[in-house]
């Protein structure tokens, strides 16, 4: 295998099947085709409604303050932002947030380049931070949660959907790994497996794939 491209979003690397150090990903060149993947564009209705279902469950009723880390073109923004949430995304590439600056026109959403682990957002208190296939590519994913942790309102909560993938040399992070970093940051946790929802991914899929629900 020459290589597997794993997680979505801007965060998201390319690791080499021998092993070998991550490949660099030019991720404002990637811009113009990122939103071809199912799960990123989600162009595809069936697609789209699964993650507008899952998301209805994950954030909160009533309209919420969300920080989407890694947001790359925004379209889990834009989902969130059709469900009534105000919407700050965050990604390192400008040519994706430029993308989901015009995918959310109109929209109450701010789009703003920087690090999801230390995301720019001056001392702003959220009630959601929402990271897809982020943490588990980050040098300290420990580091990174207590820092989101901190960014939460009372009673916030924090969204991560990740996984493991590849079946030569797997990458990510393990749902049992994740719950014990999030152990001593936060009360109430809830997982959800997402592998067996295909209409999640635009096609079946066999590795681990996964969410956590954990409250403040």
């Amino acid at each position: 295998m020459a290589g597997v491209t794993v997680g979505s979003m801007s965060e998201r690397i390319t690791t080499d099947g021998d092993g070998t150090a991550p490949a660099p990903v030019d991720w404002d060149a990637r811009a113009a085709d990122f939103d071809d993947e199912p799960d990123h564009g989600l162009r595809d209705p069936l697609v789209r409604a699964a993650w507008a279902e899952r998301l209805r469950r994950w954030l909160p009723g009533r309209p919420a303050d969300v920080l989407d880390l890694g947001c790359g073109t925004g379209s889990l923004s834009l989902l969130a932002a059709e469900q009534g949430h105000r919407v700050t995304g965050v990604d390192l590439s400008e040519a994706m947030i430029e993308r989901a600056r015009a995918k959310l026109a109109g929209r109450d959403a701010v789009f703003l380049p920087g690090d999801a682990a230390r995301p720019p957002v001056a001392g702003r208190r959220f009630d959601v931070v929402l990271v897809r296939h982020v943490l588990w590519a980050l040098p300290d994913p420990a580091d990174a949660l207590r820092h989101w942790r901190s960014l939460l309102r009372p009673s916030g909560r924090l969204v991560l959907v990740e996984g493991v993938w590849g079946t030569v040399t797997p990458v990510g992070i393990p749902t049992d790994r994740l719950l014990t970093l999030l152990t001593p940051l936060t009360g109430h946790t809830r997982v959800e497996h997402l592998s067996e929802d295909a209409r999640l991914w635009g096609k079946e899929v066999g590795d681990e794939r996964y969410a956590v629900v954990a409250m403040a």
